[in-house]
């Protein structure tokens, strides 16, 4: 069998894999999808081909012989992104990493050392494979040499031989050149012979076999215009096929020893993955020879199963005063699950696996070890233990330390947190997913269906996982001065959360029916009258019919087009709803079947049947600004700009008659936290004097009186103080305030001209973020930017206006956390019933007993009030009500 040999062309795959992949970044903001795409087709390329030699060819900057005899030469291509030129030297280093052979030189282009090699390996009786974005190579195809064009996809790969460069160019590979000499290549500025196209050249071609032979003959064409073209540049076209003839003669040293494809530095390898967060490759690096698992010996799990080995388990715990959890439980509901196994590991290696069932009589052994705060507690997403042990009655105290929560920290816009990932991110080993064992979706079991043994390993595996990550972690925590806010606020606030979920949020299931009646009823009588609009029924639901209706029958002007038909979102609707009555209608509609669909019928869904009540999940590790999200239900996000999406808060009501609901919110937190952080004497003196910051920046912007700003006045200068925190642009304030984006721009120039702090702290912003990588709050709390340096407008433009909102948007988060742990630690100190239910937003919700009312009041508005100290006051508004929707 006939070895192979492929040949790449690197900058031609870079590129491709650059621009055909989203932008991908590290940590520290370091771009990788090019090297990533890169990777992954090579991968491809040894799955598909199997070669026995490989070699990759790179342009270098240096002008190249076409330089020197044609300064013009690709005169007219852009330089190279600086987010790919930066891609460059890591892709050449994982290549020498993974012992593939590559060629650069100072004259030549990557496409000279290919056909170079080309030549070389046909002498050699190797079949070559050049993979290229470049069709300039199909002119190398030969019986022993096959082209093979990157196409759309980043791994699919167009194969041309020599009849199928003829079937498809009507030219054989070596008339190539010849087509090019005669039409030309724009993308390399090769003028070829003015006027002859692709379809021309081919019948010259045909004709004439050669641009040599066509000049010895210019006589026999008969178009008297092509024949005085041909003969007015016959210099310019033998030139022309010159510069885009590849050459194969390159003075550079090739041998067959140094072209076979090697086995990888595979240590080395997991190094510059685990560096370039390629956690795919990582995870396909463990089927190589020297295996990457985490060890686990099952000798060494000593399963626990009476009340005697309970006990020593339980002494040996706490003479080692720290211990690794991992606690298995049955079914989704935190209020319905149970308990199935326990696996705990003590540092000196000793590992338990407790079987829940067999052991439940030692309740209060297991108590006595879980709420000694002494003993430290440390495991991945420790929630989910702190769950499933309140169902027994069992407070889980001492939490030291969570590896999902440092991870968190380290990287805010990580996609995944599971153990599994982040075991083979920083360490390089291979563990088992949670995935493999129970699956997902609608084939997803539960651990009571896991073999024990199976269990048992996975459990010993995830404790050993955090211990040996927790080593690394704390040492990056404190490198990143991180360690505070992870240890004060983020590690206390689980069991806040904890308990907010446990506790729940009770709902009137009855009233909950009755809004969805209602709803139901609008929604018909909305459907009838939209048919009466139409002039005839049709599925309101269907984007075709519905564009149908609207642009074909209804003749209204088109705003979009797609692949399938017309546009009808949101936005096209909006641009409409002044072309026609059903527009306003439709738009109607959709927000009614919304709000039924998700806040009626998912509500009604996920409630517990034994408590009555909402059981929402409250996640720390979503946001990459520090915000604590929801979900199962998401209640931060129910609708309050229709009357009916705020009626859903009167379903949300306390456990019973003894208690009422007291909503707490902060006053407008974000301009607090911007008036700290930029120090906008303006902005400082209107929270100092509490005066309304809305009506001050209109009197300021408008220059009219303060006490003659009209409430239009202070409605625009609104959207403008919240418009400025989130980095708004001319083209957003004019889409708010239905201006022109010059009015828009007006306000805005006005705005930072009264506010000059404001204006130092967003460029300050912006060029600290580019200096470090990264933006920080108040707290230290990080976020990485790497879209600061995109030179792609679009992208650096978020990436300014995240640098800008970040620091504001995260320090209301550092605020709103530190303020939960000082209510909840107090109700808590005082024995009070009162408890913290629920964090929207800047709100909390407190479910506050009838007899604890002033007292609770006091407690809230005093720690929330002076949760962190800012050079201005934070100022809390607090109301009460029978309902969530009474306290508004």
């Amino acid at each position: 069998m006939q070895e192979k040999i492929i040949i790449i062309d690197g900058n031609s795959l870079i590129n491709r894999a650059f621009y055909g992949l989203p932008p991908l970044t590290t940590k520290d903001g370091i771009y990788t999808n090019a090297v990533y795409g890169f990777v992954n087709m090579l991968y491809k390329i040894y799955e598909d081909y199997r070669p026995q030699y490989i070699s990759v060819a790179f342009d270098r900057k240096a002008p190249t012989f076409r330089h020197v005899e044609y300064e013009a030469y690709k005169a007219g291509r852009k330089r190279m992104p600086e987010e790919l030129g930066q891609q460059l030297p890591i892709l050449k280093e994982l290549l020498d990493v993974m012992n593939i052979h590559r060629m650069e030189i100072d004259g030549f282009e990557a496409d000279d050392l290919i056909g170079t090699l080309v030549r070389y390996c046909e002498e050699k009786n190797l079949e070559s494979l050049v993979v290229t974005g470049d069709r300039d190579a199909l002119q190398l195809a030969s019986d022993k040499t096959r082209i093979l064009i990157t196409k759309k996809g980043m791994t699919d790969l167009e194969i041309y031989t020599p009849d199928s460069i003829i079937e498809r160019y009507e030219v054989t590979p070596s008339q190539f050149i010849d087509l090019k000499g005669l039409m030309g290549d724009p993308s390399d500025n090769i003028p070829g012979v003015p006027g002859v196209g692709e379809k021309t050249a081919i019948k010259l071609l045909k004709q004439f076999g050669s641009i040599e032979k066509m000049i010895q003959n210019t006589k026999e064409i008969q178009n008297q215009k092509l024949r005085e073209k041909i003969e007015s540049n016959i210099e310019q076209a033998i030139f022309s096929k010159r510069l885009a003839t590849i050459k194969t003669d390159v003075p550079i040293e090739l041998s067959l020893e140094a072209l076979k494809r090697e086995s990888p530095n595979q240590e080395k390898l997991m190094e510059v993955f685990r560096r370039l967060e390629f956690h795919s490759f990582i995870q396909k690096m463990k089927t190589n020879e020297e295996t990457t698992e985490l060890d686990t010996d099952m000798t060494k799990i000593q399963t626990i199963e009476n009340l005697e080995d309970v006990s020593d388990m339980a002494e040996a715990i706490e003479r080692a005063a720290h211990c690794y959890i991992k606690i298995f439980g049955t079914g989704e509901n935190v209020r319905n699950r149970k308990i199935v196994g326990i696996s705990i590991l003590i540092d000196d290696g000793h590992s338990y696996y407790l079987e829940f069932e067999k052991i439940g009589q030692s309740l209060d052994v297991l108590k006595a070890i879980f709420e000694n705060e002494n003993i430290l507690k440390s495991g991945h997403n420790i929630k989910n233990e702190i769950l499933l042990l309140q169902k027994y009655g069992i407070s889980l105290t001492g939490v030291d330390f969570d590896t999902s929560i440092a991870v968190y920290l380290l990287e805010p816009t990580r996609t995944s947190y599971e153990i599994h990932e982040i075991y083979n991110t920083y360490l390089g080993k291979n563990m088992n997913s949670e995935e493999t064992l129970i699956g997902k979706g609608k084939n997803r079991i539960t651990f009571l269906d896991i073999d024990r043994d199976m269990l048992v390993k996975y459990g010993h595996q995830v404790c050993t996982a955090v211990k040996e990550l927790k080593k690394i972690l704390a040492v990056e925590l404190e490198n990143l001065e991180l360690k505070k806010l992870f240890q004060e606020v983020e590690i206390p606030l689980i069991k806040v959360l904890a308990d907010m979920e446990y506790e729940g949020f009770r709902v009137d299931h009855q009233m909950l029916s009755s809004l969805g009646k209602e709803l139901n009823g609008k929604i018909e009588q909305l459907v009838s009258e939209i048919y009466d609009m139409a002039g005839e029924q049709f599925n309101i639901n269907s984007t075709k019919q519905l564009g149908d209706i609207l642009f074909e029958k209804l003749k209204l002007p088109a705003i979009k087009k797609t692949k399938t038909g017309y546009s009808t979102n949101i936005e096209v609707l909006e641009k409409l709803s002044k072309k026609h009555p059903i527009i306003a209608k439709i738009i109607e509609y959709r927000q009614y079947v919304k709000l039924k669909s998700t806040y009626i019928d998912g509500l009604i869904d996920v409630i517990n049947e034994k408590t009555k009540k909402i059981h929402s999940s409250f996640n720390q590790t979503v946001t990459a600004t520090g915000r604590i999200s929801s979900t199962e239900p998401n209640l931060q996000n129910i609708p309050i700009r229709l009357e009916l999406g705020r009626e859903i808060r009167k379903v949300f009501i306390p456990t019973d008659d003894n208690y009422l609901l007291l909503d707490a919110d902060y006053s407008q937190i974000e301009l607090r936290v911007l008036a700290h952080i930029s120090q906008d004497p303006g902005l400082m003196e209107a929270f100092e004097k509490e005066q309304d910051v809305h009506t001050m920046t209109a009197s300021k912007v408008f220059d009219v009186p303060f006490d003659q700003v009209t409430s239009q006045q202070r409605s625009s200068a609104k959207a403008v103080n919240f418009g400025i925190v989130y980095g708004i642009s001319d083209f957003g304030l004019a889409e708010n305030l239905g201006i022109t984006k010059k009015e828009a721009q007006k306000y805005i120039d006005e705005y930072f001209d009264k506010y000059r702090g404001v204006k130092s702290y967003m460029n300050q912003a912006v060029e600290e973020g580019k200096k470090n990588g990264y933006v920080t709050t108040i707290l230290n709390r990080r976020r990485y930017i790497p879209e600061l340096l995109s030179s792609n407008y679009n992208i650096r433009s978020f990436g300014e206006r995240t640098a800008m909102n970040t620091p504001i948007q995260g320090s209301a988060a550092d605020i709103i956390k530190v303020a939960m742990l000082r209510v909840y630690d107090e109700l808590k100190r005082r024995n009070l019933r009162s408890k913290l239910i629920l964090q929207v937003h800047d709100e909390l919700i407190v479910e506050i007993h009838q007899e604890e009312i002033e007292e609770v009041k006091q407690i809230v508005k005093k720690e929330m009030e002076e949760a962190i100290q800012l050079t201005v006051p934070l100022k809390v508004d607090i109301h009460l009500g029978k309902s969530w929707y009474d306290t508004k």
